[in-house]
């Protein structure tokens, strides 16, 4: 079983990947803005093709950051606020050590 630090180590990274990209780092500030948005709202917003900013959300909810809730026919996103706590502890850490 892997060290927990690993564990966490290895879902910060994947989050740092997540978040290379400035389409994905523009629909986090948005989702940070409203907290929650139906999807249509996000492209109309970014800028970009749906299936471009769809794409964008699958990465984002593979890293666990953004959570999507179907509202028949819509999905709403938004951030998970355990991922964030994860990042602002990390953030804390980094601040704390310099």
């Amino acid at each position: 079983m892997p060290h927990p630090q690993i564990a966490s180590d290895d879902a910060i990274a994947a989050t740092a990947r997540a978040l290379g990209h400035p389409a994905r780092v523009r629909i986090v500030r948005l989702l940070l803005e409203r907290e929650r948005c139906i999807g249509g709202d996000i492209v109309d917003e970014i800028g970009l093709a749906q299936s471009t900013v769809s794409e964008h959300l699958r990465i984002l909810k593979e890293a666990g950051i953004v959570v999507g809730e179907i509202e028949r026919p819509r999905v709403c996103y938004s951030l998970s606020s355990e991922r964030l706590a994860e990042l602002s502890e990390l953030i804390s850490q980094v601040k704390s050590c310099c």
